[in-house]
């Protein structure tokens, strides 16, 4: 194979969904503040009724595409046009082929990161560190409860009868025009789905720690009541996404700086 494919090569590499088997994910739920939602939520988004933010760590230990690799992200709630889904505010990866994947295809704030992912009996630890800065770590015991009762509850509700989940992810696509001071078009809202179908899912009780970064400022989300987690290990497919609206550029601009380091 060399630098231009064949109709061959590239029919042979196209595929329908990126799937990862036996993916492991810890993921943590808690509230924040109303005013921080809507400061972070661009439009046409809007934030989700209840101000709820989740980040998880993974390890996805083999993929359709050819890569095994950590992650990590930072979401908040948000609706547009009355469905729910989460906003992707930062995605850790500790692979270049998924950062670049993620990023050109669907939109994923993706950077380049170390990322730390274990389990030990009911015990799960993680973290993510850029340019030295450990900037969210993680830590859950799998009791089977969470820190709120009423959350684990809600998130079974989540499950169809199968034992599958499909999640709804909300990115923009841009890109900087080669032009300074303008973009290639205006940003594209992207709508995706992710079907999750756990082989063992756990729910436990979080903690989680948000260090100040000038790079990675997840710290911002600020954890007002520490909901629970859910540990997950299975196969998951992300579905084909679809641009969904357009959103205007300059009301867009402070938002456009997720896939970039800038102080």
């Amino acid at each position: 194979m060399g630098f231009v494919k064949t109709f061959d090569e590239i029919m042979a590499n196209m595929r329908a969904t990126a799937d990862f088997y036996d993916a492991q994910m810890l993921l943590v739920f808690w509230e924040t503040k109303p005013e921080i939602v809507r400061r972070l939520v661009p439009a046409p988004l809007e934030p989700a009724p209840m101000p709820i933010a989740m980040a998880f760590v993974a390890w996805y230990p083999a993929t359709n595409f050819d890569v095994t690799y950590h992650e990590s992200a930072l979401f908040v709630r948000a609706t547009f046009q009355g469905e729910e889904g989460g906003y992707c505010l930062s995605m850790p990866v500790t692979s270049d082929i998924a950062m670049a994947g993620g990023r050109e295809v669907y939109g994923y704030p993706k950077k380049m990161a170390d990322i730390h992912f274990e389990r030990t009996g009911e015990k799960v630890h993680g973290w993510t560190e850029r340019r030295g800065v450990r900037f969210m770590e993680v830590s859950a015991r799998l009791t089977g409860r969470t820190n709120e009762p009423a959350v684990k509850e809600m998130l079974e509700g989540l499950y169809e009868p199968d034992g599958s989940m499909k999640g709804i992810g909300y990115n923009f696509k841009y890109f900087p025009s080669p032009e300074p001071g303008s973009m290639d078009y205006n940003p594209r809202l992207v709508r995706q789905e992710t079907l999750f179908r756990p082989k063992e899912k756990v729910y436990g009780e979080a903690e989680i720690v948000l260090r100040d970064s000038a790079y990675d400022p997840w710290s911002e989300v600020q954890v007002v009541r520490m909901l629970g987690a859910v540990y997950t290990r299975g196969d998951n497919s992300m579905l084909g996404g679809k641009v969904v609206a357009e959103a205007d550029l300059m009301q867009f601009l402070p938002h456009a700086f997720l896939k970039w380091d800038m102080k």
